[in-house]
């Protein structure tokens, strides 16, 4: 009863990652900014769904279980936006690595290390699945922005180029979907939703 009782802790605590509140705006709900825990759920509903495009053999349950993962962190790190500068970017890493030594240390053992080492593999992306699965994180932004004229890179200003980098995990582990993303980012700097920079 005692990792019953772990297990539990752990679930009644990522709940907090629904009040993590990301720049993505969700169109369908009136451009209200999407949360973390949503934003979790439909990476993870988008690998499934774009695991034929993977270049290499890839085990779906792994990359699924990291997608669901990933964004824990944030409970505590809160979520900082993609395109922030390099600094930013290295200051959360700590926070986020504290973050996720605190929320996966409430598991079970066993547990808390098959979950930390899972994140710590995404983070890291040192391998086939971890590649998809950062595409599948970064991509998804990508359809939500074109789908509502520019959403949050309209609002925030951000260039081609930043989208292009942030987006660079595609061009090994599904290419086809790289090139889609090119594609769609030369329509929007056409259309004004991006700068062309």
């Amino acid at each position: 009863m005692q990792d019953l009782a772990a297990q539990i802790a752990f679930i009644l605590e990522i709940d907090k990652l629904k009040a993590v509140y990301r720049k993505t705006m969700v169109k369908a709900d009136d451009n209200r900014n999407e949360n973390s825990a949503e934003h979790s759920w439909h990476i993870a509903l988008l690998a499934q769904t774009m695991a034929t495009y993977a270049e290499h053999p890839i085990n779906i349950l792994r990359v699924t279980k990291m997608l669901l993962i990933h964004d824990i962190v944030e409970i505590d790190a809160g979520d900082l936006f993609a395109f922030a500068d390099e600094e930013a970017h290295q200051a959360q890493e700590k926070k986020e690595l504290e973050a996720a030594q605190r929320i996966f240390g409430l598991l079970p053992k066993a547990l808390e290390k098959e979950m930390l080492n899972l994140w710590l593999e995404f983070e890291k992306a040192d391998s086939v699945d971890a590649q998809f699965a950062k595409g599948m994180d970064r991509i998804l932004p990508i359809f939500q922005n074109m789908s509502n004229n520019g959403g949050s890179w309209k609002v925030h200003n951000v260039c081609k180029a930043q989208v292009l980098k942030r987006n660079g995990y595609l061009r090994s582990s599904a290419p086809k979907l790289w090139e889609y993303v090119k594609q769609q980012v030369d329509v929007a700097v056409k259309k004004g939703w991006l700068l062309d920079g």
